[in-house]
């Protein structure tokens, strides 16, 4: 049985990872921490998880965690997660941090969006945790950079494109919507429910910061240096995310042999499912799994390519990808705790 411990249990994404490893059956829950809500009772915090996780929530002590857990997720901010991975590291844990601390190749880009790097020492440890992508590299790795939520729904639109070299990265244009959750459990001015309730907007236009996180991850694949427009929109839902992708083909693709692409991309990847003919992806039909689902199709009056990609920002966004990550770390089945279904209605 695998022990797993949760820094910053009390957020969503914490919340999130209770959620799914109460129900694993390869793992168990042996460490939550909170430095706000130390010493109460988790279930206390989130009441549905009355009689499923009646867990006492711990302040965080490195030495403790060491000896009860063999893998640690970090739910923690930005720039917080740096300060704390190198000792658990020392201590033989294996990490998946859902932050963007280690999610950057790149030094300089985290620090030219976030903050300055206090452990750059171990940026090169680290693996972008896209499994469908990284997975060898995720299932040797002491330390999975959790991908964001945009760029995962954005990666996996675009990649099988990129990498067969049928588009150009230069020219990508991504149109994506966010539930509320995604701005997290903390509150502000702008996901009250006033200003949520009945509306749309876009958000931090043209220097939203996964818009470098989704362009370091393109060179990577494509080695060259790529260029996006990226605009995020909040829509009035708790949870789900669409990306609407535009890009422009090298040469003219029948439409059957561009989904072709995308079918033997991911005919190995459990989580993705490339829909039918005329059918495009809904955030209703992905909403609480580790699913994304895809679609596309070939503009013939603008010739561009338009990828329909959807996942639950919170699970395939952040914890059900985390937890993912894990269950390839420790050789498990890749679906194990995240099986289930979105509810139908």
């Amino acid at each position: 049985m695998i022990r797993a411990g949760i820094i910053g249990a009390t957020g969503y994404t914490g919340a999130e990872l209770v959620r799914i490893l109460t129900s694993h059956e390869k793992a168990e829950i042996t460490s939550i921490t909170s430095r706000q809500y130390k010493g109460e009772i988790f279930s206390d915090i989130y009441p549905s998880f009355r009689k499923t996780a009646d867990i006492k929530i711990d302040e965080y002590n490195p030495e403790k965690i060491g000896d009860t857990c063999d893998v640690v997720f970090m739910a923690l901010p930005h720039e917080v997660p740096m300060k704390l991975v190198p000792e658990l590291l020392e201590r033989g844990l294996r990490v998946i941090d859902l932050s963007a601390d280690f999610r950057f190749s790149s030094r300089k880009s985290y620090e030219d969006y976030y903050c300055p790097h206090e452990s750059p020492e171990i940026l090169n440890n680290s693996v972008y945790g896209l499994p469908e992508v990284y997975k060898d590299q995720i299932k040797n790795s002491f330390l999975v950079g959790n991908p964001g939520c945009y760029p995962t729904c954005s990666l996996l639109g675009l990649i099988p494109l990129l990498k067969s070299g049928a588009a150009d990265f230069n020219d990508i244009i991504i149109d994506a919507k966010s539930g509320v959750s995604g701005a997290g459990r903390g509150l502000s001015y702008g996901s009250h429910f006033c200003e949520v309730n009945e509306n749309f907007k876009a958000y931090k236009v043209a220097q939203h910061r996964h818009r470098p996180e989704i362009e370091e991850k393109i060179e990577k694949v494509c080695g060259g240096k790529s260029r996006i427009t990226f605009t995020p929109h909040l829509i009035p839902a708790v949870r789900g995310m669409l990306a609407t992708i535009y890009l422009k083909p090298f040469s003219d693709m029948a439409p059957e042999n561009l989904k072709k692409l995308f079918v033997d991309f991911y005919k190995d990847s459990q989580f993705i499912r490339i829909l039918p003919e005329n059918e495009m992806p809904s955030i209703k039909n992905v909403a609480g799994t580790n699913y994304c689902d895809i679609n596309l199709t070939y503009d013939t009056n603008s010739q561009r390519i338009i990828v329909v990609s959807v996942i639950d920002n919170l699970m395939k966004g952040a914890s059900g990808q985390a937890v993912q990550n894990m269950n390839i770390m420790f050789d498990l089945e890749e679906n194990l705790g995240l099986s289930n279904t979105a509810l139908p209605v």
